[in-house]
């Protein structure tokens, strides 16, 4: 089934959706056909065949809800887990650097828990538990400001692209007769 948005149940609407199956499920029990089913629940008969076919695979378990298709991917104590090797830092992980990526850690619960996320899905999970972006603290120990300041003063104004002047033989201008 689709939603407008891409919007999907809430957990109420869920339970609400797995009772009227229930009771399908009775129906079928008394032997109801499926458009008498349909009308009685207020759904249409395809969903009713559906769910009549899914009764008779499995029974009463074909029916129940398979629960929210965006529960999280890591429980508690994962996510715990995950937190403190975030902690101990890249370099005990093998990378050569002291930043965390997005696929690095990505990386990482691939190897702690073997579960894949997306960056999006690994962005949302770590502002979820209050990790944010990182960004440098201060300027690079390495940074000489008077090299800068000449790099700017001497060297860019010889190396900066020149601008276009927009004159009367510019094809930017219209001429007076094509207006």
């Amino acid at each position: 089934m689709r939603y407008a948005q891409g919007g999907g149940l809430t957990d109420a609407e869920r339970s609400t959706r797995e009772r009227l199956r229930l009771q399908a499920v009775e129906r079928f029990e008394s032997g109801e056909k499926n458009s008498e089913v349909a009308v009685v629940l207020r759904v249409s008969v395809r969903s009713v065949e559906r769910w009549r076919r899914a009764w008779r695979e499995c029974g009463e378990a074909g029916v129940l809800s398979k629960g929210s298709p965006g529960r999280p991917r890591l429980n508690e104590a994962q996510v715990n887990c995950l937190e403190r090797e975030l902690e101990h830092g890249p370099l005990v992980h093998g990378w050569a650097d002291q930043r965390w990526t997005l696929a690095r850690i990505k990386t990482l619960i691939g190897r702690l828990f073997h579960v894949s996320f997306t960056a999006e899905g690994m962005r949302r999970l770590l502002k979820r538990h209050g990790w944010s972006r990182q960004q440098p603290a201060r300027r690079a120990i390495e940074r000489d400001d008077e090299a800068v300041e000449v790099w700017k003063k001497e060297t860019w104004p010889r190396v900066k692209p020149l601008r276009r002047s927009v004159g009367p033989g510019s094809s930017s201008r219209t001429k007076q007769g094509n207006r």
